[in-house]
């Protein structure tokens, strides 16, 4: 019968809520257990596909063609299983559901309300997961006590009292700040984070306590003592080098032993961990180092690129180098004497994006490392960026541009009305709404024999997840390719290019589609993986 563990968060944001449940997720995996994870999300939007990334971070995209929450990366990447649609949801998706409910005339003239409408809502999300593995795992966004919360805490409390308390439990995230001045850890926002949480008729198991430093004795058990929690259940969550180090030290702090005692389950049998403690190996005792430059334009905030950030470790990890990353600003290249920022790197990554901003500053990273045989990597807009770069200064079309950035006359990349989406057509328009209606999802590619790529991924026909809504005009193909930047992916109608490459460079490829996306530490995408070889084989010639 399935198991329910909720997990939220008090006293600040930014506690790792997300890893915390991808963590436990691999340490149930571990043991045997199938696992599935999901996110709540309080916020209004119907989902996070037309927020910036710079508030919000990345917006992470599934199989089924859902954009959702970054923390389902995180799920991903440590369990190994693929995110649904139906693994994440927001406030304005909730209402949005009950409101055409109500329209429809189901609720047959109720007044609707938060509860039991809402909650309802919520809990029709948790429910429908039964049966579907042997825990779910249900990350509740925000933190107790935002008024933003509040109906997700109540649906929770409400689920727990109809399944019971042998198929759910409570794990609560919080944080110990450390005051210089005292010299200590102080406990005072655990408590009251307890606190609030029971006020709304919620009881934690489980305390994750985060702190930069070990946490004594004494404090854990002055939290164990006020918050009214066993002391074996009170959880150090310290501050680690590797975000792969996670479920190694929650198991050694005790965290799946308590969760299966809470359930009355046999601790007897010890997870199997070799695979996490080979990545940490990997992760921490490198045979060299290699710098990428990641040339984009929401490089204020590191999580607008998370999933990008963790392919490239994971191409580090599998061949044991350390990968420092250094996050320029693509607009800085619109400047002269700008472009040494990238003479000090091995390889040079232009990642996906929107609009016009930044897109002269990208183009001349491609230039600059085409022409210096630096190895390049384009995703998305990054790959569009290589087609406009090799049209300028290869076929001279000075005027090359792509029509997202306004009329042209050499329409390189255009906006993409129409494509097949399994059996089915699936059209946009240019005053259509923008959430929502990218190509979203996971399509298949062919890709050419005796090629770059299909030597990489050792296939001719890969499946990709997408997320654009320009393709790259087949018109230009002949041109482009008697310079010898050849289209070596293709959509398997041949309507749509996928993949560019030039031969004879060391390393020089553009995908429309995002493959950081599949890369997990433990089966890391092969781009990625040959990528950061490309940089290793570039750093030894230096």
């Amino acid at each position: 019968m399935t198991k329910y563990v909720f997990i939220t968060g008090g006293v600040v944001s930014s506690l790792g809520k997300g890893l915390a449940s991808a963590a436990l997720g691999a340490l149930l995996q571990a043991r045997g257990y199938s696992v599935r994870l999901c996110k709540m999300d309080p916020y209004l939007n119907i989902d996070p596909g037309t927020m910036s990334p710079t508030q919000h971070g990345e917006v992470y995209v599934t199989d089924d063609g859902a954009e959702t929450d970054l923390d389902l990366g995180h799920y991903e990447r440590f369990t190994g299983r693929p995110a649904s649609q139906t693994d994440n949801i927001t406030t304005g998706r909730i209402y949005m559901n009950v409101l055409q409910r109500e329209r429809r005339g189901e609720y047959l003239g109720a007044t609707i309300q938060v509860i039991p409408h809402i909650t309802d809502e919520i809990k029709s999300f948790i429910r429908e997961k039964d049966g579907s593995a042997d825990f779910i795992l249900v990350e509740t966004g925000g933190t107790v006590g935002d008024i933003e919360a509040h109906p997700y805490l109540e649906a929770i409390r409400q689920f727990s009292n109809e399944v019971g308390p042998e198929r759910a439990l409570f794990i609560h995230a919080t944080w110990l700040p450390y005051i210089p001045a005292a010299g200590e850890l102080k406990t005072k926002p655990t408590q009251h984070s307890v606190k609030e949480l029971m006020a709304a008729g919620i009881r934690p198991n489980i305390l994750l306590c985060r702190a930069d430093r070990p946490i004594d004795v004494g404090e854990r058990k002055k939290i164990s003592l006020f918050c009214n929690i066993p002391y074996e259940r009170v959880i150090p969550a310290l501050d680690v080098s590797s975000i792969y180090e996670v479920p190694l030290t929650y198991h050694a702090e005790g965290l799946d032993d308590e969760v299966l005692r809470c359930f009355g389950l046999s601790v007897d049998k010890a997870p199997e961990l070799s695979q996490w403690h080979d990545i940490i190996d990997r992760v921490k005792n490198p045979e060299s180092e290699v710098k990428v430059a990641i040339v984009g334009k929401y490089t204020e905030l590191s999580d607008s690129y998370k999933s990008l950030n963790e392919a490239l470790v994971h191409g580090g990890i599998a061949n044991r180098v350390k990968v420092k990353l250094k996050f320029v600003e693509s607009e800085i290249f619109e400047q002269d004497g700008t472009i040494h920022e990238l003479e000090d790197v091995h390889a040079i990554l232009v990642p996906g994006g929107f609009g016009v901003r930044g897109t002269e500053g990208k183009i001349k990273a491609v230039q600059f490392a085409r022409e210096h045989k630096i190895p390049y990597f384009g995703i998305c807009f990054g790959m569009q960026m290589a087609v406009i770069e090799s049209c300028r200064n290869q076929l001279g079309l000075t005027k090359a541009s792509s029509t997202e950035f306004g009329a042209t006359d050499e329409p390189v990349v255009g906006l993409m009305t129409e494509w097949v989406k399994g059996n089915e057509t699936v059209a946009r328009t240019q005053a259509g709404d923008l959430g929502g209606t990218m190509r979203l999802g996971a399509y298949p590619a062919v890709l050419k024999k005796g090629s770059h790529v299909a030597d990489i991924y050792g296939s001719n026909s890969i499946m990709e997840r997408h997320r654009h809504r320009y393709e790259v005009n087949t018109s230009y193909i002949p041109r482009l390719e008697a310079k010898g930047l050849v289209f070596s992916g293709m959509s398997p109608d041949g309507e749509l290019p996928e993949i560019v490459e030039i031969p004879d460079h060391p390393w020089f490829v553009g995908v429309q589609f995002h493959p950081e996306l599949k890369s997990k530490p433990f089966d890391p995408h092969p781009l990625f993986v040959s990528f950061i070889k490309a940089a290793v084989d570039k750093s030894r010639l230096v």
